[in-house]
Protein backbone atom coordinates (compact mmCIF):
# COMPACT_ATOMS: atom_id res chain seq x y z
CA UNK A 1 0.00 0.00 0.00
CA UNK A 2 1.35 3.88 -0.74
CA UNK A 3 1.04 6.14 0.97
CA UNK A 4 0.97 10.05 -0.17
CA UNK A 5 4.23 11.57 1.21
CA UNK A 6 2.85 15.15 3.05
CA UNK A 7 4.56 17.55 5.47
CA UNK A 8 4.58 17.13 8.80
CA UNK A 9 2.89 19.23 11.44
CA UNK A 10 2.43 21.91 12.62
CA UNK A 11 1.17 22.95 8.99
CA UNK A 12 2.21 26.60 9.28
CA UNK A 13 1.61 29.08 6.00
CA UNK A 14 4.77 31.07 5.55
CA UNK A 15 4.17 34.86 5.21
CA UNK A 16 5.10 36.79 1.90
CA UNK A 17 8.60 38.41 1.70
CA UNK A 18 8.87 41.75 2.44
CA UNK A 19 9.71 42.21 -1.26
CA UNK A 20 6.54 40.51 -2.20
CA UNK A 21 4.40 42.19 0.21
CA UNK A 22 6.03 45.42 -1.37
CA UNK A 23 5.06 44.50 -4.85
CA UNK A 24 1.58 43.90 -3.75
CA UNK A 25 0.88 47.72 -2.36
CA UNK A 26 2.48 49.01 -5.55
CA UNK A 27 0.43 47.02 -7.88
CA UNK A 28 -2.60 48.30 -5.80
CA UNK A 29 -1.18 51.86 -6.06
CA UNK A 30 -1.94 51.47 -9.71
CA UNK A 31 -5.79 51.80 -10.37
CA UNK A 32 -5.79 55.25 -7.72
CA UNK A 33 -2.97 56.22 -9.39
CA UNK A 34 -3.90 56.09 -12.89
CA UNK A 35 -7.09 58.23 -12.08
CA UNK A 36 -5.21 60.59 -10.39
CA UNK A 37 -3.10 61.52 -13.79
CA UNK A 38 -6.24 61.12 -15.98
CA UNK A 39 -8.23 64.28 -13.43
CA UNK A 40 -4.63 65.92 -12.68
CA UNK A 41 -1.90 65.09 -15.24
CA UNK A 42 0.93 63.49 -15.32
CA UNK A 43 2.55 65.82 -12.87
CA UNK A 44 2.11 62.63 -10.33
CA UNK A 45 4.78 60.29 -12.79
CA UNK A 46 7.58 63.24 -12.91
CA UNK A 47 6.81 63.66 -8.62
CA UNK A 48 7.44 59.50 -8.97
CA UNK A 49 10.23 59.66 -10.75
CA UNK A 50 12.20 62.07 -8.66
CA UNK A 51 11.33 60.38 -5.43
CA UNK A 52 12.09 57.29 -6.48
CA UNK A 53 15.46 58.31 -7.51
CA UNK A 54 16.12 59.96 -4.29
CA UNK A 55 15.05 57.13 -2.12
CA UNK A 56 16.83 54.63 -4.01
CA UNK A 57 20.09 57.05 -3.99
CA UNK A 58 19.57 57.92 -0.14
CA UNK A 59 18.50 54.64 0.59
CA UNK A 60 22.09 53.05 -0.73
CA UNK A 61 23.86 56.09 0.99
CA UNK A 62 22.96 55.54 4.14
CA UNK A 63 23.63 51.73 4.52
CA UNK A 64 27.23 52.50 3.01
CA UNK A 65 27.29 55.23 6.51
CA UNK A 66 26.15 52.43 8.34
CA UNK A 67 28.59 50.05 6.99
CA UNK A 68 25.04 47.46 5.45
CA UNK A 69 24.63 45.24 2.92
CA UNK A 70 23.25 47.40 0.48
CA UNK A 71 21.59 45.45 -2.53
CA UNK A 72 19.48 43.05 -0.05
CA UNK A 73 17.86 46.27 1.22
CA UNK A 74 17.79 48.29 -1.87
CA UNK A 75 15.73 46.05 -3.78
CA UNK A 76 12.86 44.77 -0.35
CA UNK A 77 10.52 47.92 -2.24
CA UNK A 78 10.38 49.41 1.09
CA UNK A 79 12.23 52.57 -0.03
CA UNK A 80 10.01 52.39 -3.65
CA UNK A 81 7.01 52.96 -1.41
CA UNK A 82 7.84 55.54 0.87
CA UNK A 83 8.70 57.48 -1.96
CA UNK A 84 5.44 56.56 -4.23
CA UNK A 85 3.19 57.30 -1.25
CA UNK A 86 4.70 60.53 -0.54
CA UNK A 87 4.66 61.29 -4.40
CA UNK A 88 1.03 61.09 -4.45
CA UNK A 89 0.46 63.17 -1.41
CA UNK A 90 2.24 66.06 -3.14
CA UNK A 91 0.57 68.48 -5.80
CA UNK A 92 0.96 67.39 -9.41
CA UNK A 93 2.84 70.64 -10.22
CA UNK A 94 5.63 71.73 -8.16
CA UNK A 95 9.31 72.44 -8.52
CA UNK A 96 11.91 69.14 -8.61
CA UNK A 97 13.20 69.62 -5.03
CA UNK A 98 10.06 69.17 -3.47
CA UNK A 99 9.54 65.52 -3.76
CA UNK A 100 13.58 65.18 -3.40
CA UNK A 101 13.85 67.07 -0.28
CA UNK A 102 10.78 65.41 0.99
CA UNK A 103 11.76 61.58 0.21
CA UNK A 104 15.55 62.79 1.45
CA UNK A 105 13.86 63.74 4.71
CA UNK A 106 12.04 60.51 4.91
CA UNK A 107 14.40 58.17 4.08
CA UNK A 108 17.56 59.76 6.15
CA UNK A 109 15.86 61.24 9.14
CA UNK A 110 12.50 59.34 9.98
CA UNK A 111 13.95 55.77 8.51
CA UNK A 112 17.63 55.57 8.99
CA UNK A 113 18.30 57.81 11.68
CA UNK A 114 16.10 55.51 13.93
CA UNK A 115 17.68 52.72 12.87
CA UNK A 116 16.41 51.86 9.88
CA UNK A 117 13.09 49.35 8.45
CA UNK A 118 11.72 47.72 11.62
CA UNK A 119 13.02 50.59 14.02
CA UNK A 120 11.31 53.22 12.91
CA UNK A 121 8.37 54.73 15.01
CA UNK A 122 6.84 56.98 12.45
CA UNK A 123 5.68 56.55 8.78
CA UNK A 124 8.38 57.68 6.85
CA UNK A 125 6.82 59.17 4.19
CA UNK A 126 3.99 61.40 5.98
CA UNK A 127 6.94 62.59 8.13
CA UNK A 128 8.61 64.21 4.62
CA UNK A 129 4.93 65.16 3.57
CA UNK A 130 4.06 66.82 7.48
CA UNK A 131 7.79 68.47 6.92
CA UNK A 132 7.24 69.95 3.45
CA UNK A 133 3.70 71.31 4.27
CA UNK A 134 4.96 72.99 7.51
CA UNK A 135 7.88 74.99 5.47
CA UNK A 136 6.50 74.96 1.89
CA UNK A 137 2.82 75.77 2.73
CA UNK A 138 3.30 77.73 -0.63
CA UNK A 139 4.43 75.46 -3.06
CA UNK A 140 1.98 72.64 -1.71
CA UNK A 141 -0.64 73.85 -3.05
CA UNK A 142 0.35 74.40 -6.31
CA UNK A 143 -2.78 71.86 -7.33
CA UNK A 144 -4.46 72.30 -11.05
CA UNK A 145 -8.16 72.33 -11.39
CA UNK A 146 -8.94 69.33 -12.10
CA UNK A 147 -10.54 67.62 -15.29
CA UNK A 148 -13.51 65.43 -16.28
CA UNK A 149 -12.24 62.06 -17.32
CA UNK A 150 -10.50 62.25 -20.75
CA UNK A 151 -10.63 66.00 -20.93
CA UNK A 152 -7.39 67.79 -21.98
CA UNK A 153 -4.40 67.93 -19.28
CA UNK A 154 -1.05 69.91 -19.28
CA UNK A 155 1.25 68.55 -21.77
CA UNK A 156 3.79 65.84 -19.93
CA UNK A 157 7.10 68.51 -21.43
CA UNK A 158 5.08 71.45 -20.05
CA UNK A 159 4.98 70.42 -16.58
CA UNK A 160 8.63 68.71 -16.69
CA UNK A 161 9.81 72.35 -17.25
CA UNK A 162 8.13 73.67 -14.90
CA UNK A 163 9.06 71.31 -12.63
CA UNK A 164 12.79 71.53 -13.68
CA UNK A 165 13.17 75.08 -14.38
CA UNK A 166 9.76 77.02 -12.78
CA UNK A 167 9.26 78.00 -17.24
CA UNK A 168 6.31 77.47 -18.67
CA UNK A 169 5.25 78.02 -22.09
CA UNK A 170 4.06 81.93 -23.28
CA UNK A 171 1.02 80.77 -24.48
CA UNK A 172 -0.19 78.32 -21.90
CA UNK A 173 -3.41 78.84 -20.22
CA UNK A 174 -2.18 77.46 -16.70
CA UNK A 175 -1.58 80.97 -14.91
CA UNK A 176 -3.56 79.97 -11.96
CA UNK A 177 -1.76 77.16 -10.38
CA UNK A 178 -2.08 77.63 -7.20
CA UNK A 179 -5.76 76.48 -6.28
CA UNK A 180 -6.97 75.22 -3.50
CA UNK A 181 -8.43 71.58 -3.28
CA UNK A 182 -12.31 70.91 -2.42
CA UNK A 183 -10.87 70.45 1.35
CA UNK A 184 -9.14 73.77 1.61
CA UNK A 185 -12.00 75.29 -0.37
CA UNK A 186 -14.96 74.24 1.78
CA UNK A 187 -12.82 74.52 4.74
CA UNK A 188 -11.49 78.03 3.97
CA UNK A 189 -14.63 79.95 2.87
CA UNK A 190 -16.87 78.06 5.82
CA UNK A 191 -14.39 79.97 7.92
CA UNK A 192 -15.23 83.09 6.18
CA UNK A 193 -19.41 82.56 7.32
CA UNK A 194 -20.27 81.20 3.89
CA UNK A 195 -22.41 78.03 3.92
CA UNK A 196 -21.61 74.40 2.55
CA UNK A 197 -24.61 75.40 -0.55
CA UNK A 198 -23.34 78.47 -2.01
CA UNK A 199 -19.94 77.09 -1.71
CA UNK A 200 -21.05 74.73 -4.01
CA UNK A 201 -23.09 76.67 -6.37
CA UNK A 202 -20.44 79.18 -6.59
CA UNK A 203 -17.86 76.91 -7.64
CA UNK A 204 -18.69 75.39 -10.78
CA UNK A 205 -16.62 72.64 -12.08
CA UNK A 206 -14.92 72.53 -8.23
CA UNK A 207 -17.45 69.71 -6.49
CA UNK A 208 -19.19 66.47 -7.54
CA UNK A 209 -22.60 65.04 -6.44
CA UNK A 210 -20.09 62.87 -4.02
CA UNK A 211 -17.07 64.80 -3.59
CA UNK A 212 -14.37 67.06 -5.13
CA UNK A 213 -14.49 66.59 -9.19
CA UNK A 214 -11.67 64.14 -9.63
CA UNK A 215 -11.59 63.12 -6.03
CA UNK A 216 -14.33 60.66 -5.94
CA UNK A 217 -12.98 58.72 -8.48
CA UNK A 218 -9.21 58.66 -7.58
CA UNK A 219 -10.42 57.75 -3.50
CA UNK A 220 -12.44 55.19 -5.33
CA UNK A 221 -9.82 53.47 -7.25
CA UNK A 222 -7.63 53.78 -3.74
CA UNK A 223 -10.80 51.66 -1.95
CA UNK A 224 -10.52 48.98 -4.55
CA UNK A 225 -6.81 48.59 -4.57
CA UNK A 226 -7.18 48.25 -0.64
CA UNK A 227 -10.04 45.75 -0.60
CA UNK A 228 -7.71 43.67 -3.08
CA UNK A 229 -4.81 44.18 -0.19
CA UNK A 230 -7.21 42.99 2.55
CA UNK A 231 -8.16 39.99 0.58
CA UNK A 232 -4.51 39.18 -0.09
CA UNK A 233 -3.83 39.79 3.80
CA UNK A 234 -1.37 42.20 3.49
CA UNK A 235 -3.39 44.82 4.89
CA UNK A 236 -5.48 44.17 8.39
CA UNK A 237 -8.82 44.51 8.02
CA UNK A 238 -9.56 46.96 11.72
CA UNK A 239 -7.29 49.45 10.64
CA UNK A 240 -9.16 50.97 7.59
CA UNK A 241 -12.07 49.78 8.98
CA UNK A 242 -11.86 51.52 12.57
CA UNK A 243 -10.42 54.79 10.54
CA UNK A 244 -13.28 54.81 7.61
CA UNK A 245 -16.33 54.04 10.11
CA UNK A 246 -15.24 56.85 13.05
CA UNK A 247 -14.64 59.43 10.07
CA UNK A 248 -18.01 58.77 8.57
CA UNK A 249 -19.60 58.40 11.70
CA UNK A 250 -18.48 61.95 12.94
CA UNK A 251 -19.03 63.32 9.93
CA UNK A 252 -22.56 61.95 10.15
CA UNK A 253 -23.54 63.33 13.43
CA UNK A 254 -21.97 66.69 12.57
CA UNK A 255 -23.52 67.07 9.06
CA UNK A 256 -26.86 65.75 10.59
CA UNK A 257 -26.40 68.48 13.43
CA UNK A 258 -25.87 71.40 10.79
CA UNK A 259 -25.40 70.13 7.10
CA UNK A 260 -24.61 74.36 5.94
CA UNK A 261 -22.08 74.42 8.32
CA UNK A 262 -20.33 70.49 8.01
CA UNK A 263 -20.19 68.36 4.92
CA UNK A 264 -21.41 65.24 4.20
CA UNK A 265 -19.42 61.85 4.94
CA UNK A 266 -18.90 60.96 1.89
CA UNK A 267 -17.03 64.23 0.93
CA UNK A 268 -15.03 63.26 3.66
CA UNK A 269 -14.86 59.35 3.20
CA UNK A 270 -13.77 60.50 -1.04
CA UNK A 271 -11.84 63.72 -0.41
CA UNK A 272 -8.64 64.35 0.71
CA UNK A 273 -6.61 61.40 1.49
CA UNK A 274 -9.09 59.38 3.03
CA UNK A 275 -8.95 55.97 1.24
CA UNK A 276 -5.07 56.41 0.41
CA UNK A 277 -4.47 57.11 4.52
CA UNK A 278 -6.41 54.17 5.06
CA UNK A 279 -5.37 51.27 3.65
CA UNK A 280 -1.62 52.03 2.61
CA UNK A 281 0.12 55.13 5.19
CA UNK A 282 -2.37 53.83 8.20
CA UNK A 283 -2.18 49.89 7.76
CA UNK A 284 1.91 50.29 7.55
CA UNK A 285 2.93 47.20 9.66
CA UNK A 286 6.27 48.79 11.26
CA UNK A 287 4.03 51.85 12.34
CA UNK A 288 0.55 50.86 13.65
CA UNK A 289 -0.54 48.81 16.14
CA UNK A 290 0.10 45.08 16.01
CA UNK A 291 -2.97 43.35 18.15
CA UNK A 292 -6.44 43.14 16.74
CA UNK A 293 -8.11 45.26 19.38
CA UNK A 294 -4.70 47.81 19.25
CA UNK A 295 -5.53 48.13 15.26
CA UNK A 296 -9.38 48.95 15.91
CA UNK A 297 -8.29 51.64 18.35
CA UNK A 298 -5.63 52.96 16.50
CA UNK A 299 -7.56 53.57 13.10
CA UNK A 300 -10.31 54.95 15.49
CA UNK A 301 -7.93 57.43 16.66
CA UNK A 302 -6.79 58.15 13.40
CA UNK A 303 -10.62 58.78 11.73
CA UNK A 304 -11.21 61.11 14.66
CA UNK A 305 -8.01 63.25 14.82
CA UNK A 306 -8.44 63.63 11.17
CA UNK A 307 -12.10 64.63 11.63
CA UNK A 308 -11.30 67.16 14.02
CA UNK A 309 -8.24 68.74 12.38
CA UNK A 310 -10.07 69.08 9.12
CA UNK A 311 -12.77 71.01 10.39
CA UNK A 312 -11.13 73.12 13.59
CA UNK A 313 -7.17 72.47 13.00
CA UNK A 314 -5.22 74.58 10.95
CA UNK A 315 -4.83 72.10 8.06
CA UNK A 316 -7.48 71.10 5.33
CA UNK A 317 -6.23 67.34 4.97
CA UNK A 318 -5.50 65.81 8.38
CA UNK A 319 -4.53 62.49 7.97
CA UNK A 320 -0.84 62.95 8.17
CA UNK A 321 -0.92 64.54 11.09
CA UNK A 322 -2.98 61.60 12.85
CA UNK A 323 -1.30 58.99 11.88
CA UNK A 324 1.75 60.58 13.07
CA UNK A 325 0.00 61.67 16.21
CA UNK A 326 -1.04 58.10 16.36
CA UNK A 327 2.13 56.71 16.16
CA UNK A 328 3.66 58.19 19.11
CA UNK A 329 0.26 56.12 20.66
CA UNK A 330 1.10 52.68 19.55
CA UNK A 331 3.55 51.46 21.98
CA UNK A 332 1.43 52.45 24.95
CA UNK A 333 -1.96 50.92 22.77
CA UNK A 334 -0.37 47.73 22.01
CA UNK A 335 0.86 47.50 26.39
CA UNK A 336 -2.70 47.53 26.98
CA UNK A 337 -4.01 45.69 24.25
CA UNK A 338 -2.58 42.27 24.34
CA UNK A 339 -4.28 39.34 24.40
CA UNK A 340 -4.13 37.01 27.51
CA UNK A 341 -1.70 34.02 27.24
CA UNK A 342 -3.18 31.13 26.93
CA UNK A 343 -2.97 28.83 30.21
CA UNK A 344 -3.24 32.35 31.95
CA UNK A 345 -5.39 32.68 34.96
CA UNK A 346 -7.28 35.72 35.52
CA UNK A 347 -7.14 37.92 38.52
Amino acid sequence: MKFKNTLSSPHITASPSLTRTMLWVVVALVPGSAFYVAFFGTGLLINMALATLTALASEALMLRLRRRAVLPFITDGSALVTALLLALALPPFAPWWLPVLGTLFAIVVAKHLYGGLGYNPFNPAMVGYAMLLIAFPREMTAWLPPTSLGATTPEFLDLLNYSLFSILPADSTYDSISMATPMDTVKTRVGLGETISDIHLSSPGLFSTVSGTGWDRVNLMFLLGGMWLIYKRVVAWQIPFAMLSTLALMATVFWLIDSEQFSSPWFHLFSGAAMLGAFFIASDPVTAATTPRGRLIYGAGIGALTYIIRNWGGYPDGVAFAVLLMNMAVPTIDYYTQPRVFGEERN
